[in-house]
């Protein structure tokens, strides 16, 4: 059975200091309808689906964990863990979740952006990288920009931690850096 295909893919990645400001996000975004949201929050093992579950009971979109082969349809928000990857069969758009490799991060936000990578003439696409310790995201950011997507990070005065947002801001060539307010307007105009 073939899924509902969005026209639109805002992808998110954040570390340290995100939950607070996805749920933020998820609580302002408008009912989606050609647009799909897929999140990528650093956390423990284990966390995650509570995480899931909170922001659900607050969100008027249709928000659940990407489950390994599980349909990505338009209109749905989902979260990811473990090594979440898009890919494509004669069905449509589907999620595959991989268990993580050691020392990885829980999820791996480099493999879902750049996943995403082969599909850019599929869809319009966001890219955001949130606050957080380290890089995980910038490669895969740098590899979607690379092929015209817009993407966008954190000044360092709004990111709760700096370390990926200020990666993002040396090592993406036209990444816009908005604040936290000006990143929700920007992701809130691009899905309507």
């Amino acid at each position: 059975m073939k899924h509902s295909v969005p026209k639109k893919l805002v992808l998110i990645g954040a570390s340290t200091g995100g939950p607070g400001q996805i749920e933020k996000i998820i609580n302002l975004l408008p009912r989606l309808f050609d647009t799909t949201i897929i999140i990528a929050q650093h956390m423990a093992v284990g966390f995650i689906e509570s995480f899931t579950k909170r922001l659900h009971d607050h969100s008027q979109n249709r928000l659940s964990l990407a489950n390994n082969n599980s349909p990505m349809e338009s209109g749905n928000i989902y979260i990811c863990e473990a090594r979440t990857s898009l890919m494509v069969n004669s069905s449509g758009f589907f999620f595959s979740k991989e268990d993580l490799l050691e020392n990885s991060f829980n999820p791996d936000i480099n493999l879902l952006f750049n996943s995403v990578t082969p599909f850019t003439q599929n869809f319009e696409i966001l890219s955001v990288i949130l606050t957080g310790i380290g890089s995980d995201g910038v490669d895969g950011c740098k590899a979607l920009e690379a092929k015209g997507c817009q993407c966008l990070t954190e000044t360092q005065q709004s990111a709760i931690v700096d370390g990926m947002p200020g990666r993002a801001r040396a090592e993406v060539p036209n990444i816009k850096v908005q604040n936290m307010n000006e990143i929700i307007i920007t992701i809130k105009e691009f899905c309507n």
